[in-house]
């Protein structure tokens, strides 16, 4: 039924402004802004994702945007001369920058999570 759809993906926040300066700015993505929503313009505008302000704003608790990049480790130093800080988590082997490298181990990605200014939890990620 809907194989051929363009369907596109969203998620909240609860201050658009902020949302907006923190992934134009600091991610560098490029965003648009039209009926009180913003929209990121990923994969260089053909997958649209909708941000919009919820008044009962509540952060996700999993991660809700990947960007896989084919350096992590040029990435995290670039997010980190942006303001960036990582998140650690209790059990996770993570290494002085905050990486968990999951490759070397045969567990998965290298990844690091950070949060936008709505507290979502982001991912940039290493898979080969």
């Amino acid at each position: 039924m809907f194989e051929h759809s363009k369907a596109f993906s969203g998620f909240a926040v609860d201050d658009l402004d902020r949302a907006d300066a923190f992934y134009a700015d600091v991610l560098g993505i490029r965003t648009s802004r039209e009926h009180g929503l913003l929209t990121l313009h990923l994969e260089g505008g053909d997958r649209p994702t909708l941000v919009y302000p919820k008044p009962d704003f509540a952060p996700a608790t999993y991660t809700i945007l990947n960007f896989p990049v084919d350096d992590i480790d040029v990435a995290a130093r670039e997010l980190v001369a942006r303001g960036v800080v990582f998140e650690r988590y209790d059990g996770l082997h993570q290494d002085e920058q905050g990486i968990s490298r999951g490759r070397a181990a045969g567990l998965g990605p290298d990844i690091v999570w950070f949060r936008d200014p709505a507290g979502n939890i982001l991912s940039v990620l290493q898979d080969a």
